[in-house]
């Protein structure tokens, strides 16, 4: 699969929060996706199932359950993502765990941006426990 939009894009020129407010919406993809195909429900069923996913806090253990087999590279974005300097914190959310989700979801757009789908897919699977 490659990327919806297509045209060139050098992720690596990109501050970690332009890579962070990509992947919030490629990883709330992935996990809108996965939910649809795991069958019919109402609505407001996989728009809580989706939250849960989404928040902060779940993106913070993503981080920590995916850190044993990212690459040295894939580690430098999450660090470039933690230390991104943001003027707001969600109410719901301590300010590590608010850093640690900007720093998965800065990796989730790198790699999306880059093109590297199998990649996403492998670490989504991962995060849902199912390699």
């Amino acid at each position: 699969m490659e990327r919806l939009y297509g045209k060139e894009c050098d992720p690596g020129q990109l501050s970690p929060l332009a890579l962070a407010f990509a992947g919030d919406a490629v990883f709330e993809l992935f996990v809108r996706e996965r939910l649809v195909c795991m069958g019919n429900r109402p609505v407001n069923k996989l728009h809580r199932l989706s939250v849960e996913q989404v928040c902060a806090s779940a993106q913070s253990g993503f981080v920590e359950k995916l850190m044993p087999v990212l690459t040295d590279e894939e580690k430098e974005i999450l660090r470039r993502g933690r230390n991104a300097h943001t003027n707001h914190v969600p109410k719901n959310a301590e300010v590590a765990q608010y850093h640690a989700a900007t720093a998965f979801e800065a990796l989730f757009g790198y790699l999306y941006l880059s093109g590297n789908m199998e990649r996403l897919r492998s670490l989504f699977n991962l995060i849902c426990g199912e390699n």
